[in-house]
């Protein structure tokens, strides 16, 4: 029987080139930041749809950069609430997954760490007036995907391990310890 890639990674047995990739790059300045998946009772999983300078068209879980003295789990309140205005979720304890990527944001070329926590909420739209917020993250639109959309690969993900991962919860719950992914490189530039 063959592995999923999620299941490689979480055993300890990553290909030697997603552990060597978890070094540090000197070409990029590094960067740390949390996100949350956010899914409603049917499983669907709330997205966001960027289209970065480096990387292209893909879709991320509300999120971003960590502020100084900021906890990850800090971090992904803040970011949820300023990117969705949404200030009622309780965020899961306990860390979904982790995994490092790189993109370049304002010019600037960055390999991110980040720490992915889990959330549930009711299928609803983002709240309040977020042009601002959405237009400074390249954040285009958003839409809520279902397990099927998501497996179906219609755009890039980040993490790309996204459906598996979601799967995973809806079978087993949030994971006692993280799912460490390592180091993802990206896949072809998407442009939209």
């Amino acid at each position: 029987m063959q592995q999923s890639a999620v299941t490689r990674l979480t055993s300890g047995n990553a290909p030697d080139s997603a552990r060597r990739h978890c070094q540090a790059d000197p070409t990029r300045t590094p960067g740390r930041a949390a996100r949350v998946a956010v899914l409603d009772s049917a499983g669907a999983v709330f997205l966001f749809r960027y289209d970065n300078t480096e990387v292209g068209v893909h879709r991320a879980m509300p999120g971003g950069g960590m502020e100084p003295g900021e906890s990850p789990l800090e971090a992904a309140g803040r970011e949820m609430r300023e990117e969705t205005g949404w200030s009622d979720l309780v965020i899961e304890d306990g860390v979904l997954c982790l995994w490092e990527h790189d993109f370049t944001r304002a010019g600037v070329p960055v390999r991110q760490h980040e720490h992915i926590y889990l959330a549930y909420a009711p299928h609803r739209e983002p709240a309040g007036d977020l042009t601002a917020a959405h237009a400074e993250d390249s954040i285009e639109r958003w839409r809520w995907w279902s397990p099927a959309d998501l497996a179906a690969g219609h755009e890039p993900l980040w993490p790309p391990q996204l459906p598996e991962l979601l799967a995973a919860v809806r079978r087993s719950g949030v994971p006692a310890t993280p799912v460490d992914l390592g180091f993802v490189p990206n896949g072809p530039v998407v442009r939209g």
